[in-house]
């Protein structure tokens, strides 16, 4: 942060601030205390109890006599929930008395946080009982926001998405999904989008970690983190790269420090010197986009000192050879230290490093992924595992930090526009499974879309804004532009092209914000534009959505582990659930019966009718058979959650006790049904374990062989037990027989499998029967170092869309435009080389990140007064040489102007942080615009405690090849002092 500020600045940055609150504190808990008792004794913890009378803003308040009939007055529950912030997965205990939610406890019992929180985790309750939420439905009216019923907003709502629909068909409203919606709910919006009838829905996974699910899986078999936060204590040596985990994800650096205290290293590779890299052996700076001259330079010294596994890769691994004639040609240090600014040296110590240190392990974050190379970036991560030897490996593994709390459910479960539940994609086959799960017919799912529709992926969310301004004839879609958008759960100023936005929001027929808070999309939308740009028909509806802690349900953390959350309190204000919004909408467009079919409705706020979360996931389980969402059933959750002290902290595997063998949170893929009791798999891919015990091997997903080149594992790769010692294609029906296997599956499980597969054989019996035998069920093959369907099959640097390095530029040029690409026309080359000198006039290269204080957009957490004190200001930060060059000291006012056209203002923090040639600014910010404050454009009352500029309001145009991920952490700025 800038300064801490005095009592009397927060004083009147947060109303009521109580100036005694510290001396009380201080006199009620003592003089001195251990870690533990000073935790328990804190906010987090019970001693909270001591100063709850001191505590300001009503975050504490008296729990109120229960009804009569109803529980004693001073009633206690304690909900077991889980963090609605970042990936790890942290637990809290939430003690609740009548109702009210007075505080939260630590579990010291978690195997994955311990207790500990990061200042988020801390203040949870305020999030749950946050004052500055989304109170009632409100309506846009002449500039301001009004307050209206439920049933006026349902009604209008639906009758103008009809209207639409009528005019120009489904695919002219798009759906934003959210990655804080539960398993559940984020499964049951994509069935409720299939059900309107389009795939133009998305979710924040596209721009945070899209590049690394295609990269990924594409290499391997599954696009998700191979290992586990815990399983880190385990590594002798981790690389992070474009990982700032010490703000991103606090409580992860947790295990990481364990395992330098047995002797682990550490090394960070950042444009930036983060907290992250203050806790390195080594830190590597490179220029922001540089990631696989880096990476590749690794990989020069690992094939010329012999460091490669090459058994490993005989068996395992698919193209390397070709990999290797690359690197050796077109990465020799000089070319490395031109491109990404690491000397030999640093290269050889690096590769040394982890090479010597092996197992070794690898993490990124979205400082890898955000590029228009992405997908290129994360495969030549994998390709340094793979030739080391790391992956399928305890204390090695691609750990991939994910960002959002379901991020990773989500992403599994949840609203894609290429993918049904469990990435089944949308070919037909895969809508006649899920039709089968969800008790419909295919054809009348048919004809929901529009004609040829069904089986094409939709737009993203990082270009709807085109979807609404692009030429309808450039469109490749029948509906032409975008006329409709739900932001269902997700911040706009965490998209890039803010300037972009504004227009295309204005252009819009219906905006609706269904959100605990109304979000930067709700002063964007009624703060003026340009008059001739907005549409006069438009109506914008703010309805307010319950937090996580207002309704139960499953999550997954980045690790694939799910945990079960309890319902801490009842929604609250006029809030609903996400699922019974979902629910109320599909009643009055007329698809209510299909939408519930396949699970039970109950009673929820006022006695109307939502989903049971409990009977979603068993829906779930019915159909995921994929990626092995089949054996996490509530009952099995539940059990885990209230035996967490039985789990191993560093294999997270139960010791004793009713969970015995189990893995923290059934990590998926746990395969089969619940009743066949699959452990989960904590490590992807190992062969040191049989499949029962959670090993496994890499995904046969790409053929046999490829020209004439085998692609399945050699002889002798194989889990420990497997009766098919070699590779092997996936199992199927005809397989079954083919092995003399098939009378192994009872009689009705011999019906169900019959012409199936194991993705889609109902019964679970073809994955049983495999499993018996000790083989995988998605077969047995090599990982692909090479990737023949992506645009650079080996991994290529190619220099940002917009670059400060003409001259490299002429070298590693990027793509050529695209047409049709995910529905849209896509730019590349033409920007790229209208804008070759773009670095003459905007010579510094512009990267974004996060705070420790604040999460994603950052709405609901600058709403939180108490982490809202921690970080007032939006700011820049900027190396000391750049800013005596423009004149700035520390503190001033300053200007960040893009080729947008962009010109934020912000506060400068002068740094040695970052490098001469680059600046930083946190993503998190939303409710300035280009130095006007937005307050009186949000509903009264519902405005974040601090507000600033978004940096996404001036980034510019780049998306990923393959995937559409923005290019946020590579752009061009200048800046000048405010006078």
């Amino acid at each position: 942060m800038l300064k801490r500020r005095d009592e009397k600045t927060v004083a009147k940055v947060i109303p009521n601030h109580n100036h005694s609150l510290l001396n009380k504190i201080g006199s009620r808990l003592g003089a001195t205390m251990d870690r533990r008792a000073f935790l328990k004794r804190s906010g987090i913890g019970v001693g909270a109890g001591a100063v709850a009378g001191s505590l300001p803003f009503g975050m504490v308040r008296k729990a109120e006599a229960a009804a009569e009939g109803g529980a004693a007055s001073g009633a206690i529950e304690i909900k077991r929930t889980i963090c609605t912030h970042c990936s790890v997965g942290c637990a809290t205990d939430a003690v609740v008395q009548n109702g009210v939610w007075v505080r939260q406890n630590p579990v010291f019992e978690s195997p994955i946080n311990l207790g500990a929180h990061c200042a988020k985790g801390a203040a949870l309750r305020e999030h749950g009982h946050g004052e500055y939420r989304l109170k009632y439905p409100m309506k846009l009216v002449d500039g301001k926001y009004q307050k209206i019923s439920w049933d006026e907003a349902l009604d209008a709502i639906t009758k103008k998405m009809l209207a639409l629909r009528e005019e120009n068909g489904p695919d002219s409203v798009f759906f934003i999904g959210s990655s804080k919606h539960n398993n559940e709910q984020s499964y049951l919006l994509r069935k409720w989008v299939s059900m309107w009838g389009t795939n133009n829905t998305d979710h924040q996974a596209r721009i945070c970690h899209s590049t690394t699910v295609a990269g990924v899986a594409n290499t391997w078999g599954y696009g998700a983190m191979t290992n586990s936060y815990n399983d880190m204590q385990n590594t002798k040596c981790a690389l992070y790269i474009g990982s700032n985990a010490a703000e991103a994800h606090p409580v992860s650096v947790l295990h990481m420090l364990h395992a330098k205290e047995t002797g682990a290293k550490m090394i960070v590779v950042d444009p930036r010197f983060t907290r992250t890299a203050a806790r390195a052996d080594e830190y590597v700076r490179i220029r922001s986009g540089s990631d696989i001259p880096f990476l590749f330079g690794m990989l020069y010294h690992i094939f010329k000192n012999g460091w490669e596994d090459k058994k490993y890769i005989n068996d395992r691994v698919y193209g390397m050879d070709q990999i290797k004639a690359d690197v050796m040609a077109n990465w020799t240090p000089d070319k490395v230290e031109e491109a990404c600014g690491v000397n030999e040296a640093q290269m050889y110590k690096v590769a040394e490093m982890m090479a010597k240190n092996r197992p070794s392990t690898l993490v990124w974050c979205m400082g890898q992924t955000q590029h228009s190379i992405g997908n290129a970036m994360v495969r030549a991560s994998c390709i340094v595992q793979l030739a080391l030897g790391n992956i399928g490996v305890s204390g090695g593994g691609a750990n991939i930090f994910r960002g959002h709390d379901n991020v990773q459910g989500a992403t599994d479960v949840g609203p894609n526009p290429d993918s049904l539940p469990g990435y089944y994609g949308v070919a037909e086959g895969s809508w006649k499974h899920w039709c089968r799960v969800w008790g419909v017919d295919y054809e009348w799912i048919k004809s929901r879309y529009a004609e040829g529709m069904s089986t094409k992926a939709g737009m993203t969310v990082s270009r709807w804004v085109d979807g609404v301004l692009e030429n309808p004839e450039l469109i490749d879609q029948k509906a032409g532009n975008l006329r409709g958008l739900f932001f269902w759960g997700h911040a706009p100023n965490s998209q890039t092209r803010g300037l972009d936005m504004k227009k295309a929001m204005d252009k819009l027929d219906l905006l609706v914000v269904i959100d605990p808070y109304p979000s930067a999309t709700a002063s964007m939308a009624a703060m003026p534009g340009d008059p001739a740009g907005l549409n006069p028909n438009r109506e914008v509806y703010l309805l307010p959505a319950a937090t996580q802690f207002e309704c139960s349900g499953s999550c997954t953390a980045s690790n694939r582990s799910l945990q079960w959350r309890e319902k801490v309190i009842e929604p609250m204000f006029d809030s609903r659930t996400d699922h019974m919004i979902m629910y109320q909408l599909a009643e009055k467009l007329g698809f209510a019966d299909e939408f519930s079919r396949s699970h039970t409705l109950v009673k929820g706020k006022g006695g109307m009718m939502e989903p049971e979360m409990e009977s979603v996931l068993k829906e779930i389980n019915k159909g995921t058979w994929t990626i092995g969402y089949t054996g996490q059933s509530p009952e099995r959750l539940k059990l885990h959650m209230k035996n967490m002290h039985t789990f191993n902290v560093r294999t997270l595997k139960a010791e004793g006790g009713p969970c015995d063998g189990d893995y923290f949170g059934l990590p998926w893929p746990c395969y089969g049904t619940a009743d066949i009791k699959h452990p989960g798999s904590p490590n992807l891919y190992s062969t040191e374990k049989s499949v029962m015990d959670g090993g496994g091997n890499f995904r046969a997903n790409f053929g046999v062989e490829k020209d004439g080149v085998n692609l399945l594992a050699e002889a002798g790769s194989h889990p420990v037990g497997a009766e098919i010692t070699t590779g092997h294609p996936e199992f199927t029906a005809d397989m079954l027989k083919q092995l003399g296997w098939w009378d192994d599956l009872t009689e009705a499980e011999k019906v169900e499998a019959e012409g199936k597969n194991w993705k889609t054989d109902l019964s679970g019996g073809i994955q049983r029967v495999a499993m018996k035998h000790g083989c995988h069920p998605f077969g047995n093959a090599k990982a692909r170092a090479v990737v023949w369907n992506f645009p650079d099959p080996v991994p290529k640097h190619r220099e940002p869309i917009y670059s400060t390095k003409p001259d490299l530029v002429a070298k590693y040029p990027t793509h050529d435009d695209k047409a049709g690409f995910w529905r849209l026309p896509t730019l590349y080359k033409s920007i790229q080389e209208k804008n070759a000198d773009i670095g003459k006039s905007f010579p510094l290269i512009m990267t974004s990140g996060r705070l420790v204080e604040y999460e994603g957009g950052g709405e609901e957490t600058r709403s939180n007064p108490w982490l809202a004190e921690l970080q007032q200001n939006m700011f820049v930060e900027i190396n000391p040489k750049a800013a005596n060059d423009r004149g700035i000291k520390h503190g001033d006012q300053v200007r960040v102007m893009t080729p947008t056209g962009a010109k934020i203002q912000v506060q400068a923090l002068v740094t040695r942080r970052v490098g001469e040639d680059t600046v930083f600014l946190p993503f998190h910010f939303s409710g300035h615009w280009e130095g006007k404050d937005l307050l009186q454009y949000y509903p009264e009352g519902a405005a974040p405690v601090v507000r600033g500029e978004a940096v996404n309001t001036a980034t510019t145009y780049g998306y990923d090849s393959v995937t559409m991920m923005q290019e946020t952490k590579t752009t061009v700025c200048q800046i000048e002092k405010l006078v």
